[in-house]
C-alpha cells in the first residue's frame, strides 16, 4: 500500500459526535462507555434542580399547614322568642385540630355569642370545649354575662298551662362561670369533676297584669356555687352531624351552702342519643332526656322545659317543676349545594315529686322542622331553623348545629 492510501484510511476516521477527523491521531475511547451517553450537566442545571426540590418541599408543607388548619364559622343568628322577644345572637366559633398528629380526637372548639332583643335583653358569653392526647382529656369553660327580660308562669303544670292568664315580669342580671376536666377511664367512657359559681339579681317588673305567687328570693343577690362530676361515653364518628353512633351523658351538680351557695339543692341529668345512617343523605335520631332536682332550688334551678331543644315548640320559662322527661325523634336529609331538611317530633312533660302530672295525662308533645345550611363544609356544620308547634304555642328558633 503506498503512503497516499495510507493518508486517506487515516482521514476516514471519526471522532464519535463529530464529523470527519482532520486528525491522523486516532480517538481515545471512553473508559466507561455509561459517561459518554450523559450529558454534562451546567451550574443552571443544578441551580433549576435544587429550586425545584424547595418548591416540592415547600407545597408539602403548605399542604401539611392546610389540613391543619381549621375553619371559622360566623353566624349573624336572628331570634324569635315568646319568652326574650326579637332580636339577634351574633355567633363566631373556630373548630380546629388541638394537634395536626392526633387523628383520634374530636375537634376542638372555641366561640363567643352575643344576644341582644327588643324587649331590652341583653347578653354575652365567651367559652372553649378542648380535646386533646388522642380523645383521653376534655377540657370545657365558658363564661356568660347577661341582663334578660322574661315571664315566670310558675311552677308546675297548671301554671304553665295558664299561659298568658298568669305571668310575672321579671328581670334577671348575673353571670355565670363554669369548668369541667374529664379523663377517659374505660370502654370509651370519659369522667371528671365540674364547678359552677354564679350570682344573679332577680327583680319585678311594672305590670298591672295578675300575676301568680312571688318566687322568695325576690330582690335578693343570690350567689349559686356547685361542685359535680360528669360521665359520658360518645361513638359518634361527626359530632357536629353524626351519621351514626350514639352519646350516653350523665350530670350530677351538687350546690351547697358550705360551698358559698345560698341554696342546699342537687341537680341531675341524664341524655341517650342514639343515630341511624338510612341512606348516603338521610339520617334517623332519636333523644332521650331525663332531668331530677332535689332540694330546695331557686326557681329557676329546677327543670325547665323548652330550653336546649327539649323540647321546640314551647316558651322557655312556661313549664318548670322538680322532674322532666322529653324524647323525640328527627328525620334529617342532605340535600345538593350544602343545603338540608329536618322534621320532628316528640313528647314530654313536667312532674312534681308525686308524679300526679304523668297520672292526669298532661303531656307536651311537639312537632316541627325547618332547612338546613351548611356552614363549615370540612366539619359539616350546619345553620338550622326550627319551626315547631307546642300546645297553644309556636316557636321559631336558628341555631349552629343539630338540635341534638
Amino acid at each position: 500500500m503506498n503512503a497516499s492510501a495510507v493518508a486517506q484510511d487515516r482521514s476516514s476516521v471519526q471522532t464519535p459526535g463529530a464529523g470527519p477527523s482532520t486528525s491522523q491521531t486516532p480517538a481515545t475511547p471512553p473508559a466507561n462507555p455509561q459517561e459518554a451517553q450523559k450529558p454534562p450537566t451546567s451550574e443552571d442545571e443544578k441551580k433549576q434542580q435544587e429550586e425545584q426540590k424547595k418548591k416540592e418541599e415547600q407545597e408539602k408543607k403548605d399542604k401539611d399547614k392546610k389540613q391543619h388548619r381549621g375553619s371559622l364559622v360566623f353566624a349573624p343568628l336572628p331570634i324569635s322568642s315568646p319568652a326574650i322577644g326579637l332580636g339577634a345572637t351574633p355567633a363566631i366559633g373556630y373548630i380546629f385540630p388541638f394537634s395536626k398528629d392526633d387523628k383520634i380526637s374530636p375537634p376542638s372548639v372555641i366561640g363567643a355569642a352575643g344576644l341582644v332583643t327588643d324587649n331590652g335583653t341583653s347578653g354575652f358569653g365567651i367559652g372553649a370545649q378542648l380535646y386533646m392526647k388522642e380523645d383521653t382529656y376534655e377540657i370545657t369553660s365558658f363564661y356568660a354575662h347577661g341582663d334578660l327580660n322574661y315571664n315566670l308562669y310558675g311552677t308546675g303544670f297548671f301554671f304553665g298551662n295558664a299561659g298568658s292568664q298568669l305571668k310575672l315580669p321579671l328581670n334577671q342580671t348575673g353571670q355565670i362561670f363554669f369548668g369541667e376536666f374529664l379523663r377517659r377511664i374505660k370502654w370509651k367512657f370519659l369522667a371528671g369533676p365540674r364547678f359552677v359559681n354564679g350570682d344573679s339579681v332577680v327583680t319585678l317588673r311594672p305590670t298591672n297584669e295578675q300575676i301568680p305567687n312571688l318566687p322568695p328570693d325576690l330582690g335578693l343577690h343570690t350567689t349559686l356555687r356547685s361542685l359535680g362530676f360528669r360521665v359520658v361515653r360518645d361513638t359518634r364518628p361527626n359530632r357536629f352531624f353524626p351519621t351514626s353512633g350514639m352519646k350516653l351523658n350523665f350530670t350530677a351538680d351538687f350546690f351547697s351552702q358550705g360551698l358559698g351557695s345560698k341554696y342546699s339543692f342537687q341537680s341531675y341529668k341524664f341524655t341517650f342519643n342514639k343515630y341511624y345512617s338510612l341512606a348516603k343523605n338521610q339520617v334517623l335520631a332519636y333523644d332521650l332526656f331525663i332531668c331530677n332536682t332535689a332540694g330546695q332550688p331557686p326557681f329557676y334551678g329546677n327543670c325547665v322545659y323548652g330550653t336546649q331543644s327539649e323540647l321546640r315548640g314551647y316558651t322557655a320559662g312556661q313549664y318548670l317543676d322538680t322532674h322532666m322527661f322529653t324524647t323525640q325523634l328527627e328525620y334529617r336529609l342532605t340535600l345538593p349545594k350544602g343545603f338540608g331538611l329536618a322534621v320532628f317530633g316528640g313528647l314530654g312533660g313536667v312532674v312534681p315529686g308525686s308524679n300526679q302530672v304523668l297520672r292526669d295525662g298532661h303531656f307536651l308533645p311537639d312537632i316541627g322542622g325547618g332547612p338546613r345550611y351548611e356552614l363549615s363544609k370540612k366539619y359539616h356544620v350546619n345553620l338550622r331553623t326550627d319551626f315547631a308547634r307546642g300546645v297553644n304555642s309556636w316557636t321559631w328558633t336558628v341555631g349552629v348545629g343539630e338540635a341534638f
